[in-house]
């Protein structure tokens, strides 16, 4: 596949180009997709019997649904199809995203919200004891966890050298500061650093937010310490997904419907699913989606202008 010139993408949002930059680090695109094009999910949901859906820039943007798109999901829901929403949120228990997707018009059963939170907590219940460093928001709590013996990270560097691994939920306080201290103790005293956000961005009333995939990559640079990530686009995530759905799910017939090709569609096709790109409600809705599947060499089965 020939790649997009630089004119071509020097208005590509930065989301993207922070992607391209760590693209070494993700999964490998498994196949091209045809890239084929339709108005939303109600005219190719005859080729699929199960949809996983991410939120952000797919379900809502900001506090606010995206128009049509709960509609679209009920009649998807009343005409038998399986939906699930598979989502990077890890700063927020599930049930106060139940109560987000309710507030917003959705109406999904309980089971079929799956989270890079979920995922890291089913790492944690296989993982031996030990005195984390947790950095998350005041929001966190620790709901589903197992029981941790853990301390919240600040301001303070003897925190950081008294744990003995890190779990890095949610930056929403977290600072350049405090991002300084952890890189530091890492330097002295490596430790394992598990991320339940691989994000980089995230698209914010006010503008983008840096998420935990940033900082991550960022102490990997400067440390050495390679992070394991729980979320899309990587395997564990996907695997509970299809795990939830069951041993007959006919891969072929489930399509991952995402905003961002570095995250929802690579994680698809690297999970053997088909893909949709949604493109005028997400964080490429300002870009030439054509040079963008160009440039990175992802391309979607579907691309659709929403959900």
């Amino acid at each position: 596949m020939d790649h997009a010139s630089p004119s071509t993408l020097c208005s590509a949002p930065l989301g993207f180009t922070a992607y391209e930059a760590i693209r070494h680090r993700l999964p490998a695109p498994a196949r091209p997709g045809a890239a084929r094009r339709a108005a939303n999910l109600g005219e190719i949901m005859d080729h699929f019997d199960t949809v996983l859906l991410d939120a952000f820039g797919v379900l809502n943007r900001g506090q606010d649904p995206i128009p049509g798109v709960p509609e679209r999901i009920a009649a998807l829901q009343a005409a038998g199809k399986r939906v699930m929403v598979v989502s990077n949120a890890a700063g927020f228990s599930h049930a106060t995203l139940m109560a987000r997707y309710q507030r917003l018009g959705y109406h999904f059963d309980a089971a079929d919200v799956v989270t890079s939170r979920k995922t890291l907590v089913r790492q944690l219940e296989q993982e031996a004891p030990r005195h984390w460093g947790m950095i998350a928001g005041q929001q966190f709590g620790p709901d589903e966890f197992p029981p941790l013996d853990y301390r919240m990270l600040a301001d303070d560097i003897a925190d950081y050298h008294a744990v003995e691994g890190f779990l890095f939920v949610g930056a929403s306080e977290w600072t350049p500061a405090r991002q300084d201290l952890l890189t530091r103790s890492l330097q002295t005293n490596p430790r394992r650093l598990l991320v339940a956000n691989p994000d980089l961005l995230a698209p914010q009333a006010g503008g983008d937010s840096t998420e935990p995939g940033t900082f991550a990559h960022q102490i990997q640079d400067a440390t050495g310490v390679e992070p394991a990530f729980y979320g899309k686009p990587f395997a564990n995530i996907f695997e509970l997904a299809l795990e939830r759905l069951g041993p007959g799910i006919e891969r072929e017939r489930t399509l991952m419907v995402g905003d961002t090709l570095h995250t929802d569609v690579l994680g698809g096709q690297a999970a053997g699913v088909r893909t949709a790109l949604v493109t005028q409600t997400g964080v490429l809705a300002d870009m030439d989606i054509d040079a963008a599947i160009d440039s990175s060499g992802i391309a979607p089965d579907w691309i659709l202008d929403q959900a």
